[in-house]
Parts: structure tokens; C-alpha cells; sequence
């Protein structure tokens, strides 16, 4: 087979067209397998638990005055109410006098948000006239 000049110039152009695609293949995959890493990494942060041992000294102005605001600006915070004081038993041990609640939350980073967020502190001014709050976030367990 003889190379004429537009045969030469045929094998070019197909050749550049060839590198274009795997270029595009290339980069295509790159940006796939970022995504994918990324949301590896999302599903690996554990969930939070925000732990709350409150002493009530006004049960009525706490019920009526701080808890429908808080438990809204909780909420508007991504908590999941796992309790709100229910029934204690113990295990070992005496049980605690406190109001026990546990909230959950996607990561630590939202529950620190959650109690931090203005609603929240507003909420907090009143609920400190009514009880004394203990609070604590603990790391759960990734899935």
C-alpha cells in the first residue's frame, strides 16, 4: 500500500480522534471516581448522640415556656428525639433525679450546630429559669 499525502492526513485526523476520546474517557473517569469517594466518605461519618440530664425545678414553665421552643429549633437542627425524660430503670447503680434526653444527629459537626444556633440559645434563656441542664455529645458508631 502506498502512503498518498490525504491517506497520511486520513491516519492523522483518526489517530487525534482516537487520543480524544480516551482524553474524555480519562476525565470522565476521574470526575466518576471522585464522586464515588466522596461518598464513601460521607457514609463513614458516625452518627452523634446529645446526652441531656436535666433538673427541673419549674415543671410547668418548662413544659409550656422552654420545651415546644427548643424542640423546634432542635429539630430545624436535624435532631432525631430518641427520649424526652421518660421512665428511668436502673441497672446498676442509683438512678439518676435528672430528666434524661437523648437526641440524635447525622455528626457531631450538626449537633454542636444544633445547640449553638440562635433558636436554640433563645430557647436556652428561657429553659435556664426552669431546670439546670447537663449536656454532652457522644460519637456513635459508623455504619
Amino acid at each position: 500500500m502506498i502512503a498518498t499525502p490525504e491517506k497520511k492526513q486520513s491516519i492523522r485526523e483518526d489517530t487525534m480522534k482516537s487520543n480524544y476520546k480516551v482524553a474524555i474517557a480519562l476525565v470522565a473517569g476521574a470526575a466518576i471516581g471522585g464522586a464515588a469517594i466522596q461518598g464513601l466518605h460521607a457514609q463513614a461519618k458516625p452518627p452523634a448522640y446529645v446526652i441531656g440530664e436535666i433538673d427541673v425545678t419549674n415543671q410547668d414553665g418548662y413544659v409550656k415556656e422552654y420545651v415546644p421552643l427548643a424542640s423546634k429549633a432542635l429539630q430545624d437542627g436535624g435532631s432525631n428525639n430518641l427520649t424526652r425524660g421518660g421512665k428511668i430503670l436502673s441497672l446498676e447503680g442509683a438512678p439518676t433525679k435528672s430528666r434524661i434526653t437523648i437526641n440524635a444527629f447525622e455528626s457531631m459537626e450538626k449537633a454542636q450546630a444544633a445547640f449553638t444556633s440562635p433558636a436554640y440559645k433563645e430557647a436556652r434563656k428561657i429553659g435556664d429559669k426552669y431546670a439546670t441542664f447537663r449536656l454532652y455529645i457522644v460519637e456513635g458508631v459508623a455504619k
